[in-house]
């Protein structure tokens, strides 16, 4: 099932749509018609043949809530533990370099706790848990930046002023002399 707002259910909605589903079940078992049923307690029609058919072949356990699909995997021992392995660099578990990328998370995650999660999924897990997305800062050994420094404040001005046009019959929206 898809929601509009991008996320499922919270356990007291997930509750509440369980209850209606049970009392489908004693609606069935008094032999009510599907119509009936949909119109009595507000569902769409699918619906009741959906958990119609479900209670037929699973009894009151096939309509029951199978819980929060998005529950973590991992539990709070298993987080701290993979905390303190992140922590321990990519070197540590056998990468080359010292770069966590989702991908090398996804694997560790694999080989220490045989759970296999997505980039996405791994991602999320991380973020859930404080850690963030880090970008090298990546600079050339022959930088100089007091060289930078001087650049910035004497000839960005000059280069930013030359590009700015004035005068009548120009504007952002407008080209000169579209008027």
């Amino acid at each position: 099932m898809r929601y509009a707002q991008g996320g499922g259910l919270t356990d007291a909605e997930r509750a509440a749509r369980e209850r209606i589903r049970l009392q489908a079940v004693e609606r069935f078992e008094g032999g009510e018609k599907n119509r009936e049923i949909a119109a009595a307690l507000r569902v769409s029609g699918r619906s009741v043949e959906r958990w119609r058919r479900a209670w037929r072949e699973r009894g009151e356990v096939g309509v029951r809530s199978k819980g929060s699909p998005g529950r973590p995997r991992l539990g709070p021992d298993q987080i701290v533990w993979l905390d303190r392995e992140l922590e321990r660099g990519p070197l540590a578990h056998g990468w080359a370099d010292q770069r966590w990328t989702l991908a090398r998370v996804k694997t560790l995650i694999g080989r220490l706790f045989h759970v296999s999660y997505t980039v996405e999924g791994t991602w999320r897990l991380l973020k859930r848990h404080g850690w963030s997305w880090q970008q090298p800062a990546r600079r050339a050994i022959e930088r100089d930046d007091a060289a930078v420094e001087v650049w910035k404040k004497e000839t960005w001005p000059r280069v930013r002023a030359s590009r700015r046009r004035s005068g009548p019959g120009w504007s952002s929206r407008t080209k000169p002399g579209s008027r």
